[in-house]
């Protein structure tokens, strides 16, 4: 049996978060036991997780080259697991195993993903003779352990499967594309993509975890039907993503609407090429006394890439409204339904500092991460700061109401792109003063002041330069690093074009 997952990116921890993956050098029962147990309460909704046997660990990354295991380890330790889950472990769970060639070395990969009937619990030790009490287990980051009181209370509370990872009694396998199945292993290079043809459809499905029941009533999983079902926006009502484009800055009349329909993944990767082909430009400044010229785009990518899957990941396919984005000539917005939840305060979100306690969707999530549309656990809102601040954007906005209803993502164009009408720009006689004396030079705060014959330290100069950057006027020479003591200004084209109305301006008698 194959896993629908690619072993090297697995191993290397490529494509599932450490905390999901434990390495084992040998057989330990007891504490592998305890550990199938966390991954299969799935306390944050991740996805369940990954116990690797045959390779050792250190500060719970992977000691390669692995010791690995004979075949007659393997197979003992396959027949042991089988009966330690079903005599040990309440309710029935059973976890999938594959023995695997790594490295030259044969190791066993124990796949536990989220189980149906949480919570489970399993026995503290095997103790013969003594009556032994049963505990629930989770994972905290990379240790498994027992839940405290208000864990224990919240994993009772939240046992309910998640939306995404839920039968759906509706349809059946025949409503999943063996197409599709296909391509996917294909283009995450899983084993299993190998032996396609020499299986059935229903032992696919199965081993991918993508359908659940009895032989004569096999039924696929919600997350099937979203990835594998050709037009699952008939399925799941207004599963898809609506681009809405204005030709002006307010919302009126003149505009244009795009869906986008099909496989999820398929939504996800058609919009991110249509931002590359339609939306995406890029600006390359040639500065004096320069080699390198400023380059920029009006919304870096990699900002827009994850603001998107985040909302396909984290949006409730139970209401139905689409992913909207309402692209203006100043602003992309994204917004999904509902909102993040209760307990994600959003100065935090803003700071790049969410903490993620339950995910909406742990099998989205898992088959996104696989195809690479998205990164690991609480690393999207990191990875939109990040690509702001290098291409030198503003910072992006967060927006969701009191009853945490919707998301709205804002991000804001590059201040070179801003459209500007120069007749209604005010600008004080400090930041004109700045905008000449940087006019063909780069310049630093210290030598701007000494030019304009004021201090370094002034507020007035500060506030001018900041007011600059921000109409997009002047620009950074180093934009990812705007505190740098290397930081140099230097006029924009908008700039340019500004400076060139006002030599107009006081040059016409009227």
């Amino acid at each position: 049996m194959h896993l629908p997952i690619n072993i090297d990116d697995l191993i290397n921890g490529t494509t599932v978060e450490w905390e999901r993956i434990e390495f084992k050098e040998g057989w330990n029962d007891l504490h592998i036991l305890h550990t199938i147990c966390a991954f299969a309460n799935d306390f944050s909704n991740l996805g369940g997780g990954y116990v690797v046997v045959g390779i050792a660990e250190k500060n719970g990354k992977p000691i390669l080259r692995p010791k690995g295991l004979t075949p007659e380890q393997a197979d003992k330790i396959q027949k042991e697991l089988l009966n330690l889950c079903k005599q040990r472990l309440k309710p029935d769970y059973t976890p999938i195993v594959e023995p695997v060639t790594f490295q030259g070395k044969l190791i066993l990969i124990i796949w536990c993903p989220g189980g149906q009937e949480r919570p489970y619990e399993t026995p503290e030790s095997f103790a013969k003779g003594v009556p032994v009490a049963k505990h629930y287990y989770i994972r905290k980051f990379s240790n498994t352990v027992k839940p405290n009181k208000t864990e224990k209370e919240e994993l009772l509370r939240f046992a309910a499967v998640p939306y995404d990872d839920r039968v759906n009694h509706k349809y059946s396998i025949n409503d999943l594309s063996p197409g599709l199945v296909r391509s996917f292993l294909q283009e995450i290079k899983s084993k299993l993509f190998e032996e396609f043809d020499k299986l059935t459809f229903e032992d696919v499905c199965r081993q991918m975890n993508l359908v659940e029941g009895p032989a004569e009533y096999i039924k696929p999983k919600n997350f099937a039907l979203m990835f594998f079902n050709p037009n699952p926006e008939k399925i799941f009502l207004k599963a898809q993503i609506e681009i809405v484009s204005f030709q002006n800055e307010e919302a009126d009349k003149n505009f244009t609407e795009t869906v986008f329909e099909g496989p999820i993944h398929q939504q996800l990767k058609d919009v991110l090429r249509f931002f590359k082909s339609q939306v995406i430009k890029e600006k390359v400044q040639k500065v004096s006394h320069q080699p390198e010229a400023i380059r920029s785009f009006n919304f870096p990518y990699e900002a827009l890439e994850e603001v998107l899957a985040n909302a396909v990941y984290h949006r409730n396919y139970e209401i139905i409204e689409p992913i909207e984005v309402r692209i203006h000539p100043n602003m992309i917005q994204v917004i999904s339904f509902p909102g993040p939840d209760s307990y994600i305060k959003m100065q935090d979100m803003k700071a790049g500092k969410v903490v993620a306690r339950r995910y909406r969707n742990r099998q989205i999530g898992n088959i996104l991460k696989e195809l690479k549309l998205t990164e690991g656990k609480c690393t999207g809102i990191p990875t939109i700061l990040k690509a702001m601040n290098k291409n030198g954007s503003p910072e992006p906005d967060f927006v969701t109401d009191d009853e945490r209803t919707s998301l709205t993502v804002t991000i804001p164009v590059h201040p070179a792109f801003r459209e500007i009408n120069f007749s209604t720009l005010k600008l004080t006689p400090t930041a004109k003063q700045v905008l000449r004396v940087t006019r063909n030079a780069i310049l630093s705060t210290v030598t701007i002041s000494m030019m304009i014959q004021t201090k370094a330290t002034s507020g007035a100069l500060r506030r001018a330069i900041s007011n600059l950057l921000e109409l997009g006027l002047l620009a950074y020479t180093i934009p990812d690093k705007p505190n740098s003591r290397l930081q140099r200004y230097t006029v924009t084209p908008n700039g340019e074009e500004f400076l060139d109305f006002l030599d107009k301006e006081e040059e016409s008698p009227f």
